[in-house]
């Protein structure tokens, strides 16, 4: 705790002097998250956070941007009365580097910009669910927080001709997905089945990564976009790996003759390419959006060891499959608005057989000169077998009022309301609804 603070006065510190100055600015926000179940009141969302942002550019040739968040998330830790001495126990604290760049403008040649550093490259049009955005790995923490990525460090460059736009990023070192936490952990994790008539005693597993050399932790992608008949399109190429664990191996020892056993589990993170497209633009005053993503994976060995015995399969086939997304927004004439998406295949679903379809909807109206902002209807549904959807869909309802009392505060008090039937991510958190409460200052 001391050395946050610390770090903090210093870097406030050093910046201070410059804050007066025409071309450097800090801003940030303030904001705190609390949810409850709504059936027992059990608390299980406590957050805090400090975001501060940097940034200025002492000359045209070059431009800085950093982001650091302080943030405090879950609760006391305590089962001893030693532990009400350690303050990271009684209430805990992080800081985290979002992002720290350095802009180069006209780098060596006329139209060329770089970007080297930690950075957040998100690729893609739609909603928050971009299936073409996969050069920074997703950030689900909060499982409903869809859109998130961690910064990576990389190098970005930027080519300018004509109506076109040329990217090409490399990321040297491999960096995977943070997973669901609290309540929601296993969310998205992958289902695993015992043979018949065993029982699990104790469970392990063991996460193997990538090996920090150019040939195994590396990532590169590339993309080109233009302008045409007001739509914004692009394509777009990226080589690397799949920022969520895949399991391949599954060892299962006998521990007595009632056919009871331990589990040890592998995973790693398979390679894959993934060629995308996507637009984004209007029809008849309708804004329209689209991106599709042709995912070529690296084939992946199962292995599942119990006693002498190895039974060899396929944990992931090397068939490529496509995952896509299509949407729109509209403001009616009564100050309406709508957004709604279609999506087929997850972040977590690998595969032909095991892409599902979602739905995404959003209603929303402001009253009393936007002070007051409702959402009636909101969230989202899938499907995982349109042969029998009704025992095999997932909802989640997202009611939500927004207050603006002043400039730049809002307050937000919304719920969760989870159902569903089958093997989805909605109907496995079935029984998890959740109120909150939220506030956010920006500064």
């Amino acid at each position: 705790m001391k050395k946050i603070i610390v770090f903090i006065s210093i870097l406030v510190a050093i910046f201070s002097s410059s804050y007066a100055q025409e071309n450097f600015s800090i801003n940030g926000y303030l904001k705190t998250d609390n949810r409850m179940l709504t059936d027992d009141n059990s608390f299980t969302w406590n957050e805090n956070q400090l975001g501060l942002k940097f940034q200025g550019s002492y000359s045209n040739k070059y431009h800085f941007f950093s982001e650091v968040r302080l943030r405090g998330l879950g609760f006391s830790e305590i089962s001893r009365t030693v532990d009400l001495q350690n303050k990271d126990k009684v209430y805990k604290w992080e800081l985290e580097f979002r992002e720290a760049y350095l802009d180069l403008y006209q780098f060596v040649l006329q139209d060329l910009d770089v970007r080297i550093g930690r950075q957040i490259i998100t690729w893609g049009t739609a909603d928050k669910l971009n299936p073409t955005s996969n050069i920074c790995p997703e950030d689900l923490e909060d499982v409903f927080n869809f859109g998130e990525q961690s910064g990576v460090n990389s190098v970005l460059t930027t080519y300018y001709w004509k109506d076109f736009t040329f990217s090409g990023v490399y990321v040297p070192i491999f960096t995977p997905a943070v997973l669901p936490s609290g309540i929601y952990a296993s969310a998205l994790s992958q289902p695993m089945e015992l043979p018949a008539g065993m029982t699990l005693r104790n469970y392990s597993d063991r996460i193997i990564l990538p090996e920090q050399k150019l040939t195994e932790s590396s990532q590169a992608g590339f993309k080109v976009g233009t302008y045409l008949f007001d739509y914004d399109l692009s394509a777009s190429y990226y080589y690397g790996r799949d920022d969520l664990p895949l399991l391949n191996k599954l060892t299962i020892i006998p521990v007595d003759k009632l056919e009871t056993v331990d589990v040890a589990a592998e995973m790693i993170y398979p390679k894959m390419q993934i060629i995308g497209a996507d637009f984004a633009g209007s029809l008849l005053n309708v804004g329209i959006w689209g991106e599709a993503a042709l995912t070529i994976p690296d084939e992946v060995e199962m292995q599942t060891i119990v006693g002498d015995s190895i039974t060899k399969s396929i944990a992931l086939k090397n068939d490529p499959y496509c995952k896509f997304v299509i949407g729109g927004d509209y403001t009616f004439k009564n100050g309406i608005y709508l957004n709604t998406q279609f999506l087929h295949g997850f972040i977590n679903e690998r595969g032909n057989d095991a892409l599902n379809d979602y739905l995404t909807f959003r209603i929303e109206k402001k009253f009393f000169n936007d002070e007051l902002k409702i959402v009636p209807i909101g969230g989202a549904v899938s499907v995982t077998d349109w042969d029998d959807y009704r025992n095999n869909y997932g909802l989640v309802l997202n009611p939500e009022l927004s207050f603006f009392p002043y400039d730049n505060i809002e307050m937000i008090l919304g719920v969760y309301i989870l159902d569903g039937k089958g093997n989805n991510i909605f109907s496995s958190l079935k029984g998890n609804d959740e109120v909150y409460l939220k506030a956010k200052v920006c500064f």
